[in-house]
């Protein structure tokens, strides 16, 4: 199942912060753990992670990764924002905890990153 950036901010009862890419979404990783990130992701994939700071857009744009969704607040610093419009980075923000938002694109039909963790 493949989703828009607006049926992934209905699942999660979120905000679009910003959104430049107009991408669909398929898959997707969840981590707080850039270095997992860098570690265990693929291009094209959705992040979702509770860290709301500029590292996340970084370790994105190393990776290729279009959609970041931040959880747990939805009150992103401007600045990671700012970031985020620059380097073309959809930004979208929840409430919902990682556990909830995980599940509620899991039962979506998002499936997980093709990558395995070892």
């Amino acid at each position: 199942m493949v989703l828009t950036i607006e049926e992934i901010r209905e699942v999660v009862e979120g905000v679009i912060l910003c959104d430049d890419n107009n991408v669909n979404i398929e898959r997707a990783m969840a981590s707080d753990l850039m270095s997992d990130v860098l570690a265990f992701a693929e291009p094209g994939i959705m992040l979702i992670t509770g860290l709301h700071s500029p590292q996340v857009i970084r370790t994105a744009l190393v990776v290729g990764i279009p959609v970041v969704l931040m959880v747990r607040k939805i009150d992103v610093p401007e600045s990671v924002i700012d970031f985020a419009k620059e380097s073309g980075v959809t930004l979208i923000a929840t409430k919902l905890s990682m556990f909830e938002t995980c599940g509620r694109l899991y039962m979506r039909g998002i499936k997980p990153a093709r990558r395995e963790m070892e």
